[in-house]
């Protein structure tokens, strides 16, 4: 008996650890749900437009951002466990799925889904968190600055009105210089002004209305402040419904001045198991021949997924202890289902989450409603996505992601880690020359061989002392344990502690207080 209670208990704490609804359903309250409706519908017309432009980075029709677009919010109601964390598809995610995809049918994007989804499981099954931990923050500033930067050069063509083909940042830069004559007037024209509305109506929100302190603020100060806050996170939706009207206009009236989005699948997408082959001109693909062509985006796309999201997790933990496992397991499950529904991969958005923490979410449930406003636009709204002009699509894109360009931590690693600033460097050109998954693996590769380092060559402080009796003798510690690397360079430091302190005629004592452990070789 007292065994089956003891089963029964540990069954009841894995499953409260791991579905995390079961922690706070219990607790939900009408106060909760009035929050988290708000901040679900804020949140939902805030992803829409941006699960468009997204889904044009990475290459694909625009029901395909949609269709990442609520899968993630409904899993991570059940298992996640940070309110304020939005999954969906993302401008990192976007543009690594374009790496691994381009000029592939989009059955390899959904695969690529399902087995990232796959990857992230197994990492939270073997609790392989601290992989993470090799990624430091100047790597991740590093990555992310040229991320940033690779995805504003790349719609610069689309803000322009351009039609080229490219391949990396330098030859879009120097395809862009090539085709700046073909550039289109109107297309500019709307372009830039939607990246000045855009950047305008952004600080809507911090136009000061009434006095300073909210205690003498009235209630007409404050609805007309939620107002301006309102207007100022609507910014992308506001500015593509207006764009869109325009055109349409337009084209009912016979003139076509922008290059616009086209022909989108109207209705929800069919829910079933991801491609396991394709065709492919006249070749038809394998499931092995499809990972093949995937080739290590297999592997990188969803580790750089878990390093966002876990970010993300963290920022908005609250000081909060994170299960890091938990937040892999559920990331690979939002994957794994959305795969299920022709989602591209996904991980947590930063911005989407700032809004859903400022719109005042309470709990997960907050991606029920969210989710909900894109099934909605899905059966109702995709034959007006037709006529979205693509320079839009651009401005919205550029003004997404050029304020994750981080060159204070530049100026901040100049003057206190030179070796932190070059692995940030490293980063950042070794992804804008190569690609973001090779810079990545150099900036994490750079941290392993910083770590590598402090072990080979340990700090070792040299003390002359003397016993309780008179005797001297040189004290040596070493900062970190006895291993093999470092066996020859402490053996060196002895010799000098012993002719430079000592003169030759000393004692020299190895302090090992710092020693964790030593390795076979270093025993002997």
């Amino acid at each position: 008996m007292k065994d089956l209670q003891s089963v029964t208990s540990k069954g009841k704490q894995l499953l409260l650890r791991h579905v995390s609804i079961f922690r706070w359903l219990p607790h939900y309250t009408k106060l909760d749900a009035v929050g988290d409706l708000v901040a679900g519908v804020t949140l939902g017309l805030t992803m829409m437009p941006q699960a468009i432009a997204y889904a044009s980075l990475a290459g694909l029709s625009a029901q395909y951002g949609l269709y990442s677009s609520f899968m993630g919010g409904l899993v991570y109601m059940m298992f996640g466990t940070i309110k304020e964390v939005s999954i969906g598809i993302t401008s990192l995610m976007a543009l690594m799925t374009y790496e691994y995809t381009q000029d592939l049918p989009v059955e390899f994007v959904i695969l690529l889904t399902f087995l990232s989804g796959c990857v992230q499981l197994m990492m939270g099954l073997l609790d392989l968190g601290i992989l993470v931990d090799f990624i430091s923050e100047p790597v991740t500033s590093g990555f992310t600055t040229a991320t940033s930067l690779i995805i504003i050069v790349s719609q610069m063509k689309g803000l322009l009105g351009l039609r080229f083909k490219s391949n990396g940042f330098v030859d879009n830069i120097w395809q862009l210089f090539k085709h700046a004559g073909e550039a289109k007037l109107w297309d500019c024209v709307m372009g830039i002004s939607c990246i000045i509305a855009l950047l305008l109506i952004r600080k809507a929100n911090d136009i000061p209305v009434g006095p300073r302190e909210k205690s003498n603020q009235t209630q007409t100060h404050r609805v007309i402040k939620k107002l301006l806050w309102f207007f100022s996170i609507s910014r992308n939706a506001l500015i593509v419904v207006v764009c869109s009207t325009v055109a349409y206009k337009l084209f009912n009236n016979g003139i076509s001045p922008f290059i616009l989005s086209g022909q989108i699948k109207p209705g929800l997408p069919t829910f079933g198991l991801p491609p396991f082959s394709a065709q492919v001109g006249n070749t038809t693909y394998s499931f092995l021949g499809m990972c093949e062509k995937l080739g290590s985006g297999i592997i990188m796309v969803p580790v750089v997924g878990v390093l966002a999201n876990v970010a993300i997790a963290k920022a908005f933990s609250a000081g909060k202890s994170l299960d890091a496992t938990q937040e892999m397991l559920t990331l690979g499950m939002c994957n794994l289902f959305g795969s299920f529904v022709q989602s591209t991969p996904t991980t947590g958005a930063f911005t989407r989450s700032a809004v859903s923490n400022a719109s005042g979410v309470k709990t997960p449930m907050g991606g029920l409603y969210s989710g909900t406003i894109i099934l909605l636009a899905l059966g109702y709204l995709t034959p007006y996505f037709y006529f979205i002009p693509r320079c839009t699509l651009a401005a919205v894109l550029i003004t997404a992601v050029m304020f994750m360009i981080d060159f204070k931590i530049m100026i901040h690693l100049w003057k206190c880690s030179k070796r932190d600033l070059f692995a940030l460097l490293i980063t950042l050109v070794s992804s804008l020359m190569f690609g973001v998954e090779v810079g990545l693996l150099m900036g994490a590769v750079f941290n392993m061989m910083q770590l590598l380092y402090l072990w080979a060559r340990p700090i070792t402080y040299v003390k002359l002392c003397k016993s309780e009796k008179g005797c001297e003798y040189v004290l040596v510690t070493p900062d970190l344990g006895l291993v093999y690397s470092s066996l020859d360079y402490l053996r060196t430091e002895l010799g000098k502690a012993a002719v430079l302190n000592g003169r030759g005629k000393l004692p020299v004592v190895l302090n090992c207080a710092h020693f964790k452990r030593v390795d076979y070789t270093a025993a002997c």
